[in-house]
Formats: C-alpha cells, sequence, structure tokens
C-alpha cells in the first residue's frame, strides 16, 4: 500500500481491525496505516518504517510527539490519579492560564473533545439570547454534532442562507435552526446578520476557515454587525488556539470575539477542550448566577481531568518561552516555500494556501478565498500526491500540512526532497494520461 516494506504482522492487525470496526479504521487514516511510535516530528509504523509526520495527531502534538517534559508531567500524574471527576490543581491552574492567554476569555468550562466545546459554545449562546438560530459559514468545519455537521462539505452548494445536511442521521428540523453564509463575504454575512437579528442565538466560525485565511477586514466586519446587535460572535479555535499565537487567532487577527471553543493544542496530546469566554455568556454554567430556566447543564466524565491538564501546562510553558512562535513561522516558511516550488519546477498549475503553522496544496489557481472556488482544486491529484508522499516517508493526512516545533532542519530537507520528487512523479503522470 505504501511503497515500502510492510510486515506480516502489520497486515495482520489491517486484517484483523477490519473484522472488528467499520471500514477497519477508527474513522481517520486508512486501515492499512498502524502507527507504533513517535518522537519529534517523525513516526513509525508497525514494519518499522519512518515517516516525518505531518498529521501530528491531526494537529495536537505542537510540540511534536512525545515531548520530554511532556511526557515526564504525565508520568508524575498517572502514579498519582488519572481522573476524579472533581476540581484538581492542574485543571484550575489549565484554566488560568487561558485565561490569561486568550483575549475573550474570563470563565473556562472543560470538555473532553472539540466537538463538545463547539456545541456547549452554541447551546450557551442559545441561553444567553433566548434564541435558536446559529448561523455559520458554508465549509466550516465545527466537530461531529448535528447542529455543525450542517454545509460542512456539500457536494451540491445550495442558495445562502440554506443549511444541507452533510450526513445522514441529522434530523430534518435541525436545517430550519441553521443559516449559512459564504466565508468572506463581508457584505453578505453582515446583511445576513442585521436581517436575523431578532432569530440569531449566535454566529459560529473558524477566523481561518480550515485552510482559509480571512480576507482583510472580514473578521472587523463580523465584530462589528454582532455587536450592534447584541448576537454573540463564537470563535472556533479547536485548530487555531495556541498554534498561531500563545492567545490563538484571536491575537494573531486582532479581533476577539465573545465566545471561543478550544482544542487539540490545549491539551498536549491528551483529551481535553475547552469553551472560554466573557463571563455575562459563561455565568449560564452556574446554577447558583441564573434562574432555573436559564441554567446549561453541563457535565462530563472525563472534563478537565488532571492527566490532560497537566500535559496542556507543560504544553503551553513550552509555547510561553522567548523564539518559541518564531521557530514554528520560520519552519512553516520554509516548508510552504519548498512545497510551492516543487510545484513550479514541475510545471503543475497549484496554489499553497493556509498560515505557516498550517497549509495545503490546491491544484487550482486564481482566488481561493471560499469553500466554493477551492472546489475548483482537483481531488485525485492531491490523493496521487499525499500517495506518493508516503512512498517517500512523509506523512501527511488527506488535506493541511501542520507543522510543529520538534521538525528540525533534517526533517524539513527531507520534506522538501519528497515534494520535489513526488511532484516531478505526478507531472510524468498527468503528461502521459
Amino acid at each position: 500500500m505504501t511503497g515500502r516494506e510492510q510486515s506480516s504482522a502489520q497486515a495482520d492487525l489491517a486484517e484483523r481491525s477490519r473484522r472488528v470496526m467499520p471500514g477497519g479504521t477508527f474513522g481517520n487514516l486508512p486501515p492499512e496505516i498502524i502507527i507504533r511510535e513517535g518522537r519529534g516530528g517523525r513516526v513509525w509504523d508497525e514494519s518499522g518504517n519512518e515517516y516525518v509526520d505531518f498529521v501530528l495527531g491531526s494537529g495536537p502534538m505542537l510540540l511534536g510527539h512525545a515531548h520530554p517534559e511532556v511526557v515526564a508531567a504525565v508520568q508524575e500524574q498517572v502514579a498519582r490519579g488519572s481522573t476524579f471527576f472533581a476540581n484538581n490543581s492542574a485543571g484550575i491552574r489549565l484554566a488560568e492560564a487561558i485565561v490569561e492567554a486568550v483575549p475573550c476569555a474570563e470563565k473556562v468550562r472543560f470538555v473532553s473533545t472539540g466537538t463538545e466545546a463547539t456545541h456547549y459554545a452554541m447551546r450557551v449562546a442559545r441561553a444567553y439570547r433566548k434564541r435558536d438560530k446559529i448561523m455559520k459559514f458554508e465549509g466550516g468545519f465545527h466537530g461531529m454534532g448535528d447542529w455543525a455537521l450542517m454545509s460542512m462539505a456539500p457536494r451540491r452548494p445550495g442558495n445562502f442562507p440554506q443549511a444541507i445536511p452533510d450526513s445522514p442521521g441529522i434530523p430534518r428540523a435541525l436545517t430550519e435552526e441553521m443559516l449559512i453564509a459564504p466565508f468572506n463575504d463581508a457584505a453578505t454575512a453582515t446583511a445576513m446578520i442585521a436581517e436575523h437579528r431578532d432569530e440569531l442565538a449566535g454566529v459560529i466560525l473558524e477566523p481561518f476557515q480550515r485552510l482559509i485565511p480571512p480576507k482583510p477586514g472580514f473578521l472587523e466586519a463580523l465584530r462589528e454587525a454582532t455587536s450592534a446587535h447584541g448576537i454573540p460572535l463564537i470563535y472556533d479555535e479547536i485548530v487555531t488556539g495556541f498554534r498561531f499565537a500563545y492567545g490563538g487567532a484571536q491575537e494573531y487577527y486582532g479581533v476577539a470575539p465573545d465566545l471561543a471553543a478550544l482544542g487539540k493544542v490545549v491539551g498536549g496530546g491528551y483529551p481535553l477542550a475547552a469553551i472560554a469566554g466573557r463571563e455575562e455568556i459563561m455565568r449560564h454554567f452556574d446554577k447558583a448566577a441564573v434562574a432555573d430556566d436559564e441554567f446549561v447543564q453541563q457535565t462530563g466524565t472525563l472534563s478537565g481531568n488532571p492527566v490532560a491538564a497537566v500535559a496542556g501546562l507543560a504544553t503551553l510553558e513550552v509555547l510561553r518561552r522567548p523564539g518559541a512562535y518564531e521557530k514554528l513561522f520560520a519552519t512553516g516558511r520554509q516548508l510552504w516555500e519548498g512545497l510551492s516550488n516543487a510545484f513550479k519546477k514541475a510545471g503543475i498549475a497549484a496554489t499553497v494556501i493556509g498560515e505557516p503553522p498550517v497549509f495545503e496544496v490546491f491544484f487550482a489557481e486564481g482566488d481561493l478565498s471560499n469553500y466554493r472556488a477551492t472546489l475548483r482544486s482537483d481531488a485525485n491529484l492531491l490523493r496521487q500526491f499525499n500517495a506518493l508522499l508516503l512512498e517517500r516517508g512523509v506523512l501527511k493526512p488527506e488535506s493541511k500540512i501542520y507543522v510543529s516545533l520538534a521538525h528540525d532542519a533534517q526533517d524539513v530537507a527531507k520534506a522538501i526532497a519528497a515534494f520535489e520528487d513526488a511532484a516531478r512523479v505526478l507531472a510524468q503522470r498527468i503528461r502521459l494520461s
């Protein structure tokens, strides 16, 4: 499958996975990819094959795999206990760190997954506004919840603001509770906010939508429009939180929301996510602070568990050190330029978009500033390119190249060489097709 040596043990594991799991997977990468261990910016599969890793666990491993300070903190905590369903000092200290770092954060509530974080962010906005409808943006990903899986990846985009469910099993009635707007179109989005101001409980978006940066003035326009009508602005910062800057995308782009969903990096590779926001809204999680019919019940067996909390604290300690983000962005720029140049040399029409800590190549040219524009990209060429990289010892997700602080000069050199060779082979295939 990979073009590299695959042991009989790995092949057997892949076959066993197919017998007991739908599709033979956890729902993520193909069943043949079975990772045994990771250190720094690399991973090894069950056959012993080594890869430069740009998956990074789908983003949480911003420090790289098995960072010694994170490992030490986790080992020390595990010996004391894994979870208590009660407050613990590490969780309290992590909440304090989030409030100190994130511009919108006055209070924090922990959950275990990004899906939970966005789900509760929307729910508490509804409780605060006493309204039901949420506006989101076409192409935006906010986890696996029913409300979130609306017009995230519609095969046939409809007319705005009609929501299109992305999965069977979602109640049809929910399509009436979500309004869909075009990303990076400030005029249309603000007009929709004004038109539906009396129905909207909140507006949710990724300030950096999957891989698409906001156009200048777009976030500012949303902030102004939602503030004018008293509508909470919600950032999904599961990906961008602590990645683009210590204060996340809201610090990086200079526009703060009212609520934010945080995940991935903040848990240091362990199950932890959070809702953070203004006290006026977050107080609805406090039964003693609001009327009974305004209280948003939220409990979770592992919410704020101490193992994830100490991993998060250790991760944030490293990120606070001078030069951390400068190094991360410098590595990302090297990889970005290497990827872009590889396609220029090969004569393939392609565009790299994103920000240095996370980006991707699209096999299209021109304006790629919204979901519908990205549909012009040739998905088949991307699949072939990813497979060619895998054969050359570079593990890349279906979309997104995640960059870590652990990726060193050797990792960068190996990756760029793989980019160039894979692009060369791809160009040959294109010419022969």
